[in-house]
């Protein structure tokens, strides 16, 4: 293929601006917000998971209590009402009085055992309920942590991308200024291996960073202006420059 000398030159810029172009998106590809955010939302999904049996558990020791505490309601009152009947003196038969007293005793002890089993209910519910608030807490700071992160991110996700649209922009215009046959060719080639054209330097392809042996270099040196090069190892497009080595 031949091509004017000035625009195989432009094919230099166009590699440049698109190697700033996937630079530029490798680096919004690459922000160290990316992960941490993955990382801390795979924690959050574990503490949720916790939050909610811990909420489930308060909920279930509340009904618990509360059970609890209506359990002692009508025993209480019962003793209160046989309390009463041995203290108001209503029973004049002793043994009818001694069994009423020991029905008083034996609520007593049944008022105990409830007690007991209100304040254990209670020390649970205690417990689920710091351990709830706990997790709702390190939820919330996780929770801030990320938002902080996320707006990092999009902020510096934005400032990139507004550089790689200037990129862009700047590209297309200068692939306008390329002949059609060659800015074709150069297309070919970087969808290919990501770069179309590079430069050849001091005898060594700034592609494939190989040295042209003396024959390819010297086939190069003879080769008129005009004609388009060729890397024979990575078959790039190579563009001679002054400091070519030929």
């Amino acid at each position: 293929m031949l091509a004017d000398p000035a625009d195989q030159q432009r094919l230099l810029i166009l590699a440049d601006l698109d190697a700033e172009y996937g630079r530029l998106q490798h680096a919004a590809r690459s922000l160290p917000q990316h992960a941490r955010i993955a990382e801390q939302m795979k924690q959050r999904q574990v503490i949720v998971e916790d939050l909610t049996r811990a909420t489930t558990r308060v909920d279930d020791h509340a009904v618990a209590l509360k059970r609890a505490e209506s359990d002692l309601v009508p025993v209480r009152a019962r003793l209160e009402r046989e309390e009463k009947r041995v203290a108001d003196g209503s029973v004049t038969d002793p043994k009818v009085l001694r069994g009423l007293t020991q029905e008083v005793e034996r609520i007593r002890k049944r008022i105990e055992e409830l007690e007991d089993a209100q304040l254990e209910v209670m020390d649970l519910l205690d417990a689920a309920t710091a351990e709830r608030d706990d997790l709702a807490q390190r939820k919330a700071a996780l929770e801030e942590r990320i938002r902080g992160d996320v707006a990092t991110r999009d902020a510096e996700v934005g400032r990139l991308s507004a550089q790689a649209k200037g990129v862009a922009e700047e590209r297309g215009a200068e692939a306008k200024r390329v002949p059609a046959a060659l800015l074709s060719l150069y297309e070919r080639l970087r969808e290919h291996s990501g770069l179309g054209a590079a430069k050849l330097h001091r005898g060594r392809c700034g592609g494939c960073q190989l040295q042209v042996n003396v024959a390819d270099l010297d086939t190069y040196r003879k080769a008129p202006a005009n004609e388009v090069l060729r890397c024979v190892e990575c078959d790039r497009i190579l563009v001679r420059t002054a400091d070519s080595g030929l």
